[in-house]
């Protein structure tokens, strides 16, 4: 995408308090090392009237980075929409490398298949649609699945974030990452309830308890960072 193509949405999920300094981050940083399939996907998934939905392309430029790191090789990915992060996901795996993703609704994850598909890393991604818990606990009926996976992003429904922390502590290997998205809601945990739209508080409620509960769980070591809507990296000590 070219930057005069860089469209208000774009900068929407940001929350630097100027919009220029966002978008010269966008610019400089993220747009110019973006693959040519993830601009396309994210091009695709613009026009969707939930497009805020899809992950940070900053966001994602830092976990590439933390894939990496770990030199993941199985990843699991709860919540997908149109694919932007799993996409960026498979890209980084290896070429016998397999990530889990799970998401209630099919047909989002199909808008951003052909793009998927067109990468020619479709055969890395094994998508199930479902709600999470009965997968991750099926995966948990497996003994040898404990520990068994290198990194796991989780952009699902927030009410179950602590439920799916639980259950990815026993997944994830030592050493091992986990990612949680929209963990500063908006900005609006540090902000009255008064001044959050009903129909959300209940999801800032669970955010709100799960960034106290992460704080307290020595078992990981933690960087809540400012990117996209906020997401915390979780790292398993033990």
């Amino acid at each position: 995408m070219a930057k005069d193509e860089a469209k208000a949405s774009d900068f929407s999920k940001g929350l630097l308090q100027s919009e220029e300094l966002y978008k010269y981050i966008l610019e400089t940083s993220v747009y110019p090392r973006e693959p040519e399939a993830l601009k396309e996907l994210r091009s695709v998934t613009h026009n969707h009237p939930r497009a805020t939905m899809a992950t940070a392309p900053d966001a994602g430029q830092l976990m590439e980075m933390l894939l990496s790191l770990v030199n993941a090789r199985k990843t699991i990915e709860l919540g997908v929409f149109t694919g932007y992060s799993l996409l960026l996901t498979a890209l980084t795996l290896p070429e016998d490398g397999k990530v889990i993703a799970i998401d209630v609704n099919r047909s989002t994850y199909e808008i951003g298949l052909p793009v998927i598909k067109k990468a020619g890393v479709e055969h890395k991604i094994d998508f199930r649609e479902s709600e999470a818990l009965p997968v991750l606990d099926e995966l948990l009926n497996h003994k040898e699945n404990e520990g068994g996976f290198d990194f796991a992003f989780v952009d699902a429904d927030k009410v179950s974030y602590w439920n799916y922390h639980e259950r990815l502590m026993r997944l994830i290997k030592a050493g091992g990452i986990i990612v949680y998205d929209n963990t500063l809601w908006g900005g609006s945990v540090a902000e009255p309830d008064s001044s959050t739209p009903e129909g959300k508080r209940e999801d800032k409620k669970a955010i709100l308890e799960l960034n106290k509960k992460l704080s307290a769980d020595q078992r990981v070591q933690i960087s809540q960072v400012a990117l996209g809507d906020g997401i915390t990296i979780c790292r398993r000590l033990y």
